[in-house]
Parts: C-alpha cells; sequence; structure tokens
C-alpha cells in the first residue's frame, strides 16, 4: 500500500523558490533529495507510488514523487536519511495547513488532488492562490 509523507517547506516562501533551489541541488548533484535524520519507517510504501506533500506559507501547494529512501552515515558518523525526489513539481489544491515540526504520513485518501494541467491564461499566480488557499477560499 502507498502511503505519503507532509512536510513544512521551512525557508521557502513559494513554490518558484523551492524550484530554483531544487534546480540548484539537482545541476550540483544530479539528484533531488532532502535530508533528514529520521528514516521513515515506511519507507517501502513512500517508495511504492508516495509523494512528499510541502507546506509552504500555510498551505499544501505542490508534491514531489519519492523516488528512493536511502540510509547512509554522515562524516561525523551520524545516521541520516535521503529522501529522494523526482524533479517534477506537481501543483495540487491549496489546503491550508498548520504549521507542525518534523514530517507526518498522509494517507492518500487525505492527500490533496493534482490541480489539472493550465492552460494559457487560467492559472493564478502561487503566491495569491496560497493567499486564497489560507483563507478557505480555494
Amino acid at each position: 500500500m502507498t502511503v505519503h509523507l507532509i512536510k513544512l517547506c521551512v525557508g521557502v516562501s513559494d513554490v518558484q523558490e523551492l524550484a530554483d533551489w531544487q534546480e540548484r541541488r539537482l545541476r550540483q548533484t544530479k539528484r533531488v533529495y532532502h535530508v533528514t535524520r529520521m528514516v521513515p519507517k515506511r519507507a517501502g510504501e513512500l517508495s511504492d507510488g508516495g509523494s512528499i506533500y510541502w507546506v509552504i506559507r500555510g498551505a499544501v501547494l505542490v508534491r514531489q514523487r519519492i523516488l528512493a529512501v536511502e540510509r547512509y552515515t554522515d562524516e561525523e558518523g551520524i545516521g541520516r536519511c535521503k529522501l529522494v525526489f523526482d524533479p517534477e513539481l506537481v501543483p495540487v489544491r491549496p489546503v491550508p495547513r498548520r504549521a507542525f515540526q518534523g514530517w507526518r504520513y498522509l494517507k492518500p485518501a487525505d492527500a490533496p488532488l493534482d490541480l489539472p494541467p493550465r492552460t494559457e491564461g487560467d492559472e493564478l499566480p502561487p503566491k495569491l492562490r496560497a493567499e486564497l488557499a489560507a483563507l478557505g477560499l480555494l
């Protein structure tokens, strides 16, 4: 069974900033990943079609497919985990979400739906979309 993660995107103010940050990492390391100390116990379910849903400025706005969960030991001898993502950021229907620490599992039934593909001229700016979602208007 597939399961997802939901996590705050700390230090990022909008989806474009996340995309820019990940593009830099992709150029440097040839992969997009996030390092965490804790290894998800349900790693197999995450890499079996799961995604990470990013909370940006109080709303879930985008997701990325999780390709792998890799354990490793850093240079200080501390066990870590790399969550490796597909570089594609998939916009989702904005859902308000309060701040929390770490990451949480997210059942597929509770995951925000993907937005339909954009056509030119029908897209709200991401910042406006996030503000409307935070107000519960989207």
